[in-house]
Parts: C-alpha cells; structure tokens; sequence
C-alpha cells in the first residue's frame, strides 16, 4: 500500500478517535491538529515525516506516533504546577526552526545556544514533559533566570555513562542513555571539560536528535567524514531529530562546521 498524507491522516484519526477529541487536517501544511473538545487545546503533527518512517519501520512507527500524542494530550489535561517539582524540571535542545510558541500563541522559555540550536525548558512528567511557557511561568509567579537555573544544575545530576567505537583511528563516544535529555548533557560544562581532557585530537561534538549525543576525538581527515555521516544517519532516524551539523569545542565554546565530504575540508558556519 502506498501511503500519503490522507490515508496517514485517516489512519492516525482512527487510531486516536475519542468522543472528547476533534481532529483538524491541514491540507497545505500536510499537518493534523488533535484537541481537547474540553480544553481546546491540542498536539499538532507533521505528517510527511511520519510517512517516512512507515515506509520503513510500518506499524512501528505509527504505534510510536500514536503513544507520544496521548501522552502528549494527557499532559495538557493535566492541571501543570511547576512548584514542589524542581527536580523534574530540565533543559532541552531543540533545532531554531523548532516553534518559539504554543499552538495557542504563548511563547516558549528559551535561551539561544548556538546558531543551529536552541534550549527550551520542560517539566518532566513521567512518561512525557511539556515545555514551559510564559503563562505558566507567570502562573506560578516564577521568572525566567530561576527555571534556567534549575534546569542546568538538574542537567548535571543527568548520568554520563559512555559507549565507545574506534573508526580508521578516531574515537567516537556515543551518550544515549534515552531518557529524553540525552542531548541535553552538551549543557553540561563540566562534563564537557572532563571529556576535553581525554581527547588527543580535535574535539568535535554532535547532537542530531534528542536521544543521543556524540563526542568525537578527531584524529585524520576520515574522522570528519565518519561523523558527518554518523550524524546525518542519526538525524534521519531520531523521533526528535536537531540538527544534522557537528560542532567544534574550542574553550569551552562551540562552533557549527560544515563537513564536506571526500575533498577533507571543513568549513566553521
């Protein structure tokens, strides 16, 4: 069967079909809207990367898609207190193309991060989180430097436990603990230090989708090549994908490269 958009939209509606739910397709955006009849709030998906994954994984994908919306929508039911529930509040890395507010127009917490990603703010619920906005900062009559404060010292507490792979003389160390904040370790200053100090090449790092974070000890050209295809495939497989550009550490900064290949030259963004 070939799928499109239709079918994906009438297949996920039968899947997801509720007395308290309406579903809205998109036809321009290729996108489908699922509210709260209640609340009139809602998740929206984009439906031609679901499609993408179908074609490979089938029923997989879809039960994937399927589990992340009701959790999706049960979080938003859910009266959200940010107050008592410190611990459960981290930072999350997000490509700048991510939206900067809700579907109901209410601007996401965020501080940059550099010119591919962008840090957002989540409490941790369990089996999902919800990205802290402005109207429930001010709810809980909170500002924005306590909840960055909070999420970045929470982010330290994250395990660092590493798998390693040596490829034609270059170390590649892979984080992927997948408890949804695996990128999110790049925030941690401290680690990054700590792993600057075992690298005896050229640190570079990469962050393609949520659940995973690569730290490459770049030792010849063919180590750049490696990890722009290592990161290419991570980005196109993640559910959360970020970005497909690895970055250089340089003194505890980081900075875009783009790896072009068989000719072994890179190029800082």
């Amino acid at each position: 069967m070939k799928m499109d958009s239709k079918k994906m939209k009438d297949l996920l509606k039968k899947k997801l079909s509720s007395n308290n739910r309406t579903f809205t397709f998109d036809a321009k955006k290729d996108q489908i809207r699922i509210e709260s009849k209640e609340s009139g709030k809602g998740v929206t998906v984009t439906l031609p990367g679901i499609i993408a994954k179908w074609e490979t994984e089938k029923e997989k994908a879809i039960d994937e898609v399927v589990y992340y919306i009701e959790q999706g929508l049960q979080a938003i039911e859910k009266d959200t207190v940010l107050k008592g529930k410190e611990k459960n509040i981290f930072p999350v890395i997000r490509s700048t193309s991510f939206p900067i507010q809700s579907n109901e127009e209410v601007p996401f917490i965020t501080d940059q991060h550099t010119a591919e990603t962008r840090i957002y703010y989540a409490l941790d619920m369990g089996t999902t989180y919800r990205l802290i906005d402005e109207q429930l900062m001010k709810k809980e009559g909170w500002e924005h430097p306590r909840i960055k404060e909070i999420a970045l010292f929470n982010a330290r507490s994250l395990q660092t436990r590493l798998k390693e792979d040596i490829v034609a003389g270059n170390r590649f160390y892979f984080l992927n603990s997948n408890d949804g904040y695996d990128a999110s370790r790049i925030l941690n200053d401290a680690f990054l230090k700590e792993m600057c100090e075992r690298i005896e090449g050229t640190m570079a790092l990469a962050v393609p989708h949520q659940d995973v974070l690569i730290i490459a000890d770049i030792k010849n050209d063919t180590g750049y090549d490696v990890l722009a295809q290592m990161t290419m495939s991570f980005f196109a497989s993640g559910r959360v994908p970020i970005t497909a550009l690895s970055f250089l550490y340089e003194e505890g900064s980081l900075e875009p490269i783009f790896i072009l290949g068989k000719n072994k030259k890179r190029e800082k963004k």
